[in-house]
């Protein structure tokens, strides 16, 4: 997705066991790993000294991890216990093959303990073929939170509004997927409804979820 600069990159292989050690992994996930990663690489750093921005909102660096594939799925557990493991705001790359996808969460100091991150959603690209796969220049930031917070809104699949804070962003988002999953849920119960009247409620309420759902689409 992105082209990072060459004074940021890192390439240096990270072994599993210091991630289980760092993240408290439990065993099903430490089987995820094995079945499904073949490698993980830190890829690049961008911190003041490597692209020249200034820390900021307790954003130091921005870590940027590829994990080399072993399955064309990946389970969420895993870069979950990767992004716990690093005290960093993280983007992955996913590679299978020749193909590769593009991972990032948006990820925060806690309110209640700034050494502590929370970890608000998770937002994923689909596959593309890496030979054909367009690099796009860093957006222009002022700071790494400014940064962060654009690579993260590249991510998610809902156009910001003018002016909407990445924390309202995705909490837009999680609304939308939220009534989208009622939505699907309320058509299927009224596929198999019989009764004339619960039908009639039911395609209320389907009216409203779809009207809440378009609210929530609007840039």
């Amino acid at each position: 997705m992105f082209a990072y600069p060459k004074q940021a990159e890192v390439d240096r292989t990270v072994p599993k066991a210091k991630l289980y050690a760092h993240g408290k992994v439990p065993r099903r996930v430490k089987e995820c790993f094995v079945a499904q990663v073949g490698e993980v690489v830190w890829k690049y750093k961008l911190s003041p000294e490597t692209i020249n921005l200034p820390a900021s909102e307790g954003i130091m660096e921005i870590q940027v991890f590829e994990l080399s594939l072993r399955t064309p799925e990946l389970d969420d557990a895993v870069l979950l216990a990767i992004d716990r493991a690093i005290p960093f705001p993280m983007v992955f790359q996913l590679a299978f093959e020749s193909q590769v996808r593009y991972s990032a969460s948006y990820k925060r100091p806690s309110e209640v303990d700034p050494a502590k991150w929370v970890i608000e959603g998770r937002f994923e690209t689909g596959y593309t073929e890496r030979s054909s796969a367009t690099l796009e220049a860093l957006p222009v930031a002022l700071d790494l939170a400014s940064l962060y917070h654009q690579i993260v809104r590249r991510h998610v699949p809902l156009p910001p509004r003018p002016g909407e804070s990445i924390a309202d962003h995705v909490a837009r988002y999680q609304a939308l997927e939220a009534r989208r999953r009622q939505h699907r849920q309320l058509q299927a119960r009224l596929a198999l409804e019989k009764q004339f009247n619960r039908k009639v409620e039911l395609n209320a309420a389907l009216r409203s979820l779809t009207q809440e759902v378009e609210a929530l689409e609007k840039a």
